[in-house]
């Protein structure tokens, strides 16, 4: 079910993307401005830990290149962080063949820390990041993006090129798997 600021977010996307069509370049930083935010927390997240703005920058590129393919069945910001996840796959890809075929493991993930955070906070975060590596890639994705993108499962189940129902699955054991960590 969409809500009334997500039918709001996707009618003033669909204004700005039909005003970019018709010429207006400051659309595009419109567009950019209302994104780019979201897209650096979530390649950090998907364990970008250099270049996270050329990643931006790349998703903005492409997505502004096939924006004509858009067809607004998901929101914009579902559609941008489907490009930036497949940037960020095909950027280990290729990483990895330079490396020497090095294969990347579920423990390269990465979690900030807010320095602001209490000693207690910081210790719980420390003990979920932890929780969080030993979860499979899916099942860590799937958890970024419902718990802190707040996302349903139908955009996850699209960003991520699977059901909804591998989706509720995914994140049904990702939060069981935590659980039972930080109750150790």
């Amino acid at each position: 079910m969409i809500d009334a600021t997500q039918q709001e977010d996707a009618k003033l996307d669909g204004m700005l993307i039909e005003q970019w069509k018709a010429g207006d370049q400051r659309s595009a930083s419109l567009l950019v401005e209302r994104h780019a935010d979201a897209l650096a927390r979530f390649a950090v997240k998907l364990g970008v830990r250099d270049d996270i703005d050329e990643i931006v920058q790349d998703t903005f590129v492409r997505a502004f290149g096939a924006l004509d393919q858009f067809r607004a069945d998901s929101s914009l910001r579902t559609w941008l962080f489907t490009i930036e996840r497949r940037l960020v796959i095909d950027r280990r890809r290729s990483e990895a063949r330079r490396a020497g075929n090095v294969e990347l493991d579920d423990a390269d993930a990465v979690s900030g820390y807010d320095a602001l955070d209490t000693l207690v906070a910081d210790e719980l975060s420390q003990r979920v990041a932890h929780a969080m590596a030993k979860l499979t890639r899916m099942q860590r994705e799937v958890f970024l993006l419902r718990v802190q993108e707040g996302r349903n499962y139908r955009d996850i189940a699209e960003i991520l090129g699977t059901s909804e129902g591998s989706a509720r699955v995914h994140y049904h054991n990702a939060m069981r798997a935590v659980k039972e960590f930080l109750d150790d």
